[in-house]
């Protein structure tokens, strides 16, 4: 591993509030249902930015994904910490507020991950209306202003989504790549409220099967779309390598609250036993926090990585939900393997190169939705 990198959380506030965050949330509070061992996290950085700048001057390389929240909520702070410390920089956002961050700021960004969920109906649908038009424009802005960095479209997928249609769909946009997270196991509870199953066996993973179809006849036209699951995967295959938790959470990656703890991952803030540290530890040293427990005796643990670390930790969906989920992954997993050998065939005949299958890991992108 050549790099670390750190999710900062500039502010736990949204400009949005969406269905499957804002309003799943505030269900499971309603209906009671918490994690114990539990601590309040501060809604701003309540740390001096000097202390930031000292942990990750002990990093030779340091990678900082700007996040919150919506750090976007917070330019001046954004602005603060990157002319303060020299680092690398990502942003993960909604997208609403980006051209107030200004070009010189923009430009200093390796990549910009917009939160988008398909086409205009979806992402209304899921975000909020006007949403759609608003990402859209600003990441076509983006590109008008000769952003040379990654432009993302990150998708959060579940009973309303047709994922062939919806990841077709960003292709033909202003994006240079697409990934997904599949809204599941997050909450404790909307399992018994959901047709998550039918859903998976009906839709997602039929249309997983036709995306990579299309995906594959890309390639015969000399072309890896960055599709980042099929993308991620594949490269492990042609490889024949083996990988950890893909997203890096807990042992590549590491979130720094704004209280100044760090945790394995920004999903897991609030979650106390689970910290490896603060701003006055040595970044180099930071303890690892693995998957474990349902996810050993899995056949696909070496290629699927166990998928999302808050997930196996906290298995709020039960036992049986969460084999549901990795159905899915293990249809994702076939499918790839079942046109790796004529992947290895256009590779060798030059129509496509193994290099096409290169990516900035550990960039937020799930691999594993």
């Amino acid at each position: 591993m050549k790099y670390t990198h750190y999710f900062v959380l500039l502010t736990t506030c949204c400009d949005l509030e969406c269905r499957y965050c804002y309003g799943a949330n505030l269900d499971d509070l309603e209906f009671g249902h918490q994690l114990e061992d539990m601590e309040d996290v501060p809604a701003e950085m309540e740390y001096d930015l000097s202390e930031l700048r000292k942990f990750m001057a002990k990093d030779t390389d340091p990678v900082i994904i700007l996040y919150g929240g919506e750090p976007l909520l917070r330019i001046d702070k954004i602005k603060q910490i990157m002319e303060e410390i020299p680092a690398r920089y990502m942003l993960q956002t909604n997208g609403l507020k980006l051209r107030s961050l200004g070009e010189k700021y923009i430009n200093h960004l390796e990549n910009v991950m917009f939160s988008i969920d398909g086409d205009r109906k979806l992402t209304d649908f899921y975000r909020g209306n006007g949403v759609y038009e608003k990402v859209i424009s600003n990441a076509r802005w983006l590109k008008s202003i000769g952003f040379r960095g990654e432009v993302l479209a990150r998708m959060t997928v579940q009973e309303q989504t047709d994922i062939y249609k919806q990841v077709h769909h960003l292709l033909t946009g202003p994006f240079d790549s697409v990934h997904w997270q599949m809204n599941a196991n997050f909450w404790s509870n909307d399992l018994k409220k959901r047709n998550f199953k039918r859903w998976v066996q009906e839709s997602y993973n039929p249309g997983i099967t036709e995306l990579m179809n299309f995906w594959f006849k890309q390639m015969g036209d000399g072309k890896v779309l960055r599709i980042y699951p099929f993308v991620g995967i594949m490269q492990s295959l042609l490889k024949s390598e083996d990988s950890l938790l893909r997203c890096g959470a807990g042992w590549a990656q590491y979130a720094v609250l704004t209280n100044g703890k760090i945790s394995p991952c920004p999903v897991m803030a609030g979650m106390k036993g689970y910290y490896v540290g603060n701003l006055e530890s040595d970044p180099k040293k930071l303890p690892k926090v693995m998957i474990n427990g349902i996810c050993d005796s899995c056949e696909t643990r070496n290629l699927c990585g166990g998928r999302c670390l808050f997930a196996n930790k906290t298995v709020f969906w039960g036992e049986q939900g969460f084999k549901q989920v990795c159905e899915t992954t293990r249809h994702l997993i076939s499918e790839l393997q079942r046109i790796r050998p004529d992947v290895e065939e256009l590779i060798s005949s030059g129509k496509i190169k193994k290099s096409d299958f290169d990516y900035e890991k550990f960039n937020s992108c799930e691999i594993i939705p």
